[in-house]
């Protein structure tokens, strides 16, 4: 009795699944893959059977990655400091060659065997193949006095997107393939730039019109003033809480991103603890959903 009883709980998710199925049916979801959820093994393996299993039931799945913690170790191997600005990774030409070999090389390797070895057709890709992500060197500012001018910060090869050549991902996820995309642009020149996977994330996303982005983090989602879980809010309640310091440090540039992705014509945004096994599909496939949702008002 106790066997059927587990086996109709689990027909019951199932059913509770079914509309969202039946609503995501051939629409793109680009998902930002990093955090803890990059370096767990129980949770690689739950990860790369989620977006299979997305796939198989006709939804176009986008990976986009990062790697921040990978290319710190491997640096500090080779005996160089990571130094970051304004929580940017300052990128001179020998980390930029390091940072290629990590993403590019490794990590973006690791993720589409991962989802190949479960029976998927994963395809890696940078920002040079195709010339999928076009970019431009980025300088950050900092104020440094009121009233003047504020300061202009050259970090390296660390660059912002000018464009998104989509069409490469587009013939890809219509001929059953899953792209897995490493966070490097290309330059006029032919130079390779860093650039933040959140950024990438969201301006893939926004060329796409995908249904959906979702960004997996270490943390549960949006808090509110009091720590709260915030579990859908509307981008002006999402620029408000930005402008009143409820949403600081590494949740401000996540935020912003949805914000902009939303805004480029993304439908729905997601922040999501990536901590959690299934995090994707929970978010997607059950009526609560696990992070926070961010929408166009």
């Amino acid at each position: 009795m106790d066997q059927v009883k587990k086996s109709m709980e689990r027909a019951e998710i199932l059913l509770e699944a079914l509309p969202y199925i039946r609503r995501f049916y051939n629409k793109t979801i680009v998902i930002k893959y990093g955090g803890h959820a990059m370096l767990d093994e129980g949770l690689k393996e739950s990860f790369a059977r989620d977006v299979l299993m997305m796939k198989y039931i006709g939804i176009n799945p986008v990976v986009v990655h990062g790697g921040g913690p990978q290319i710190g170790t491997y640096l500090k191997k080779l005996g160089k400091e990571s130094k970051f600005i304004q929580g940017m990774r300052v990128t001179d030409e020998e980390t930029m060659n390091i940072v290629e070999m990590v993403l590019v090389g490794m990590v973006n390797k690791e993720i589409v065997g991962l989802i190949n070895r479960h029976g998927g057709k994963a395809v890696g890709l940078s920002g040079k193949d195709g010339n999928l992500i076009e970019a431009e060197k980025y300088f950050l500012s900092e104020e440094k006095a009121k009233d003047t001018p504020p300061e202009i910060i050259d970090i390296g090869l660390v660059g912002k997107v000018t464009k998104i050549n989509s069409a490469l991902i587009t013939s890809l996820a219509k001929d059953g393939f899953i792209p897995v995309i490493a966070p490097t642009g290309v330059g006029e020149h032919g130079e390779t730039f860093n650039i933040n996977a959140d950024i990438v994330a969201g301006e893939v996303a926004a060329a796409l019109q995908a249904e959906k982005m979702i960004l997996l983090t270490d943390v549960a989602g949006v808090m509110d003033q009091n720590k709260q879980l915030i579990n859908t809010m509307s981008d002006l309640d999402a620029r408000r809480m930005i402008e009143a310091g409820v949403v600081e440090g590494g949740m401000f540039p996540k935020v912003k991103c949805c914000i902009k992705a939303l805004r480029g014509g993304v439908r729905k945004a997601h922040i999501v603890d990536g901590r959690l096994k299934h995090a994707v599909l929970l978010e997607m496939f059950t009526d609560s959903g696990i992070g926070t949702e961010i929408v166009l008002t």
